[in-house]
C-alpha cells in the first residue's frame, strides 16, 4: 500500500517572541499541512548567536492546546539533555494533552555550544550514538509502565544518516525516519536502512521516510525525493516573521498528488 504525501513545516523557535511562534502555529494549522516541529536547542543555530530563543519541550505543551488538528514534535529531541525515563513521561503527558497527536522525534545531539554551555558532557559522534541505543529501549519500556499509559502508539521519528549506527537503530525502533539530502542520497540511505530491516528482522515498508527539504519548492526536488521513497516533507521557517509562503506551495503539492 502506498503512503500519502505529509507535509510539516519546522517553526525553529529562535528570533522571535513566543507570541510570534504562537501566531505561526496558528497559522500553520490554518493552511491544512499535517505536521508543526520545533527544534531541541538552547541557542540559535544561525543568525545572532545569542538572540531570542526558547526551549522546545515545554513549548510542545503549549502548541498540544493551541491546535486541535495538527500533529506536533520536536525535529528533534536531543537524547543527551533528558533521563530517557523522564522524556518517556513528558511525552506521555505531550500526548494526552494533545489528544494524541504527538510525534516523538529524537536524536543524538551534536550543537556542542548547548552542551557547554548547560553542563552536559559532549563526549564523541560514536558515544552519543552509543547512548541514544541505550535509551531507545528505557524509553519504550517506561511508556508501557506509565498510568495512564499513551492514547496511542506514540510514532518514534529518529533523526540522521550515519549508515553504521543510525541507520540501525531506525531500523529497530523507529517508526519515521528523517534525514537530509538530493534524491540520490537519500534513495542510497533507503537502501542501507533496507538492508538493516532485512538483519533486524523487520518490515522496511513500515518506516516512513521523511526528508526536510529547506526552503525549496515542489517543482525542484519533490519528484526527485519521490523516487526515493520519501513521503513526508519538511519545510524549514525561522523567526520572526514565519514566512509560510513555501509550505502553502508543498500543501498544494500534497492535495494534487494525493488526489
Amino acid at each position: 500500500m502506498t503512503r500519502p504525501v505529509r507535509i510539516g513545516i519546522q517553526l525553529q523557535p529562535q528570533h522571535a517572541t513566543y507570541q510570534q511562534l504562537r501566531d505561526a502555529v496558528a497559522r500553520v494549522e490554518d493552511t491544512g499541512a499535517d505536521v508543526v516541529y520545533n527544534w531541541d536547542h538552547f541557542y540559535p543555530l544561525y543568525g545572532e548567536p545569542d538572540g531570542a530563543h526558547f526551549e522546545g519541550w515545554t513549548m510542545l505543551g503549549a502548541w498540544a492546546e493551541a491546535t486541535s488538528r495538527i500533529e506536533i514534535g520536536c525535529l528533534v529531541t536531543c537524547n543527551s539533555y533528558r533521563n530517557p525515563e523522564l522524556l518517556a513521561d513528558m511525552a506521555r503527558t505531550v500526548d494526552h494533552i494533545s489528544d494524541g497527536r504527538l510525534i516523538l522525534g529524537i536524536g543524538s545531539g551534536w550543537f556542542q555550544r548547548d552542551y557547554d554551555e548547560y553542563g552536559y558532557e559532549f563526549g564523541t559522534v560514536g558515544s552519543r550514538l552509543d547512548a541514544l541505543a541505550e535509551s531507545l529501549p528505557r524509553i519504550e519500556s517506561r511508556l508501557a509502565k506509565l498510568n495512564p499509559a499513551p492514547t496511542r502508539h506514540i510514532p518514534l521519528l529518529i533523526g540522521g544518516g550515519g549508515e553504521k549506527k543510525t541507520l540501525r537503530l531506525v531500523a529497530k525502533h523507529a517508526d519515521i525516519w528523517h534525514g537530509f539530502g538530493s534524491g540520490d542520497e537519500i534513495a542510497h540511505k533507503c537502501k542501507v536502512l533496507d538492508g538493516w530491516c532485512a538483519e533486524v528482522g523487520r518490515d522496511p515498508a513500515e518506516i516512513e521516510r521523511s526528508a526536510g527539504v529547506g526552503e525549496s519548492s515542489p517543482k525542484d526536488v519533490a519528484d526527485d525525493l519521490l523516487a526515493a521513497g520519501v513521503t513526508m516533507f519538511t519545510v524549514h521557517r525561522g523567526g520572526p516573521d514565519y514566512d509560510l509562503g513555501k509550505l502553502k506551495e508543498w500543501v498544494a503539492f500534497r492535495d494534487a498528488h494525493n488526489g
